[in-house]
């Protein structure tokens, strides 16, 4: 039953907070603009339900010239490429605003698993085990909550995995608090590749 109102709760929240957060979008997208050459937005593809790719929107934190299709956290030197406002955008979160558009539309969820790199195969295929691929990608999620980027994928794939068969608003609720609190710890965040990844 919740499933089938999910996505007007999404819609809804997703265009409330567009709309409440649009002064503030406006601060950063000209602070992004004033202080590093290129794009406001950075836009990438992504994975979404049943697999399908899609462009995900974020405020740009790094340099136009750093690499554009890996993850951050596996990137070597990722310090050297973030920008001054990009570094407190990457720790509060809110490089990840515009997304509010891509849940707008429908490509993503409020909460979901984060949407997996298109050529980050073996997330992926660690998804399909468990049908994580087969929800929308959220823009916060159980395995967002439970350790970001220092999850192994395995770990993280499970998380995504639990989250998906027991969908409920409670889990939804409870999920949006953590993160609200998470996000004010700056927990989970890793800059560039470590050689105790997996």
């Amino acid at each position: 039953m919740y499933l089938r109102i999910k996505r007007l709760l999404d819609f809804a929240l997703s265009l409330f907070a567009l709309i409440v957060l649009s002064p503030l979008m406006l601060l950063l997208a000209l602070a992004v603009k004033l202080t590093s050459p290129g794009p406001v937005l950075f836009r990438q593809r992504r994975v979404g339900i049943h697999k399908r790719h899609f462009t995900i929107y974020k405020f740009r934190t790094m340099r136009a010239d750093a690499p554009k299709n890996m993850a951050t956290h596996l990137l070597n030197n990722a310090e050297s490429y973030i920008t001054p406002v990009g570094r407190f955008l990457r720790k509060s979160s809110l490089d990840e605003l515009p997304q509010l558009l891509n849940i707008l539309r429908g490509d993503m969820a409020v909460v979901g698993p984060r949407p997996a790199l298109y050529n980050q195969y073996d997330l992926i295929a660690e998804r399909d085990k468990y049908g994580a691929n087969d929800v929308l990608p959220g823009l916060t999620g159980l395995a967002q909550v439970e350790g970001r980027d220092e999850l192994p994928i395995p770990v993280k794939a499970k998380y995504d995995g639990y989250y998906a068969s027991h969908i409920s608003f409670g889990m939804d609720v409870k999920l949006i608090v953590r993160t609200f609190f998470s996000v004010l710890r700056s927990e989970g965040v890793v800059e560039g590749a470590r050689e105790d990844k997996r």
